[in-house]
């Protein structure tokens, strides 16, 4: 059963931002500002990628889609992370509809072979467990009778953490909210070409038959000053605190990520 794992870095597109900008070159000037490339690559390769090296089950597909535009010094450093990840596939698209291009992204990759397609979303600074992969291709063959009556189905990982990351290292805040990315994947029918993009994660109970999967830390949402969703006034701050010894332990056990790695690249953004 093919698993695709989508993550859009830094693609200018048309949507797909809940606060605006005036022009597409204003948007481009924002995402690619040196500063924020240096956290998004410090998110991306201490927290989202070390997880997804070390799943126990690695037959899946990790897509990043990135605009044509990206200055080539961090397409180098994109291509460089991934580089012995056979699993990492970087397609670059000119702007366009936010949605259609990640579902015409997403298709380009699904095999249509005949069986279901389980598709899950990250942000730069979201992670899984490295047991994610195994978990959800078992979930999804518990499933199928359902899945085999209805076009899509949603298997959500609720448990996990929000944490932010900065040169102290990582502060958490223990969550079961549902329908949470990453711990959150759609399971498509085999012939449908609609991608888990074409759906607003908070509302696929609304769209959609749901399975929730509780009891299992699975996910790690990732909080920080650039989070899309965080840009707009009223937004609540979760209360965060530092990870213990014991804390860090378990994020190295179940997520692979060692919090003193996340702590160094952010103290060498600090130094810059």
């Amino acid at each position: 059963m093919q698993t695709i794992g989508i993550c859009r870095f830094s693609y200018p597109g048309d949507g797909g931002f809940q606060v605006e900008h005036a022009s597409l070159q204003e948007r481009m000037a924002y995402l690619y500002a040196p500063a924020r490339m240096a956290e998004r690559f410090a998110t991306f390769e201490t927290m989202l990628l070390p997880p997804l090296k070390a799943q126990t089950d690695d037959d899946f597909t990790l897509l990043i889609v990135v605009g044509d535009s990206l200055p080539a010094v961090y397409r180098d450093r994109l291509e460089a992370a991934v580089e012995n990840m056979p699993q990492a596939v970087i397609k670059a698209y000119p702007p366009g509809p936010h949605r259609k291009v990640m579902q015409d992204a997403i298709n380009e990759v699904r095999r249509y072979d005949g069986e279901a397609c389980l598709q899950f979303r990250m942000d730069d600074d979201d992670a899984v467990a490295t047991t994610y992969i195994k978990r959800l291709r078992e979930t999804a063959i518990d499933v199928l009778p359902l899945a085999a009556k209805h076009r899509h189905i949603a298997i959500d990982f609720n448990q996990g953490y929000i944490a932010r990351p900065s040169a102290r290292g990582l502060e958490v805040a223990a969550t079961n909210a549902p329908y949470t990315t990453a711990g959150l994947a759609l399971m498509f029918k085999p012939d449908l070409r609609l991608s888990v993009m074409n759906f607003a994660h908070m509302k696929v109970g609304q769209k959609m038959p749901t399975v929730t999967i509780a009891g299992e830390d699975m996910l790690i949402r990732g909080h920080n000053d650039y989070n899309d969703s965080r840009q707009k006034p009223g937004i609540r701050t979760p209360k965060l605190t530092p990870l213990d010894p014991t804390g860090k332990a378990h994020f190295k056990t179940t997520y692979n990520i060692d919090a003193d790695a996340v702590a160094a690249a952010f103290a060498k953004l600090s130094a810059s």
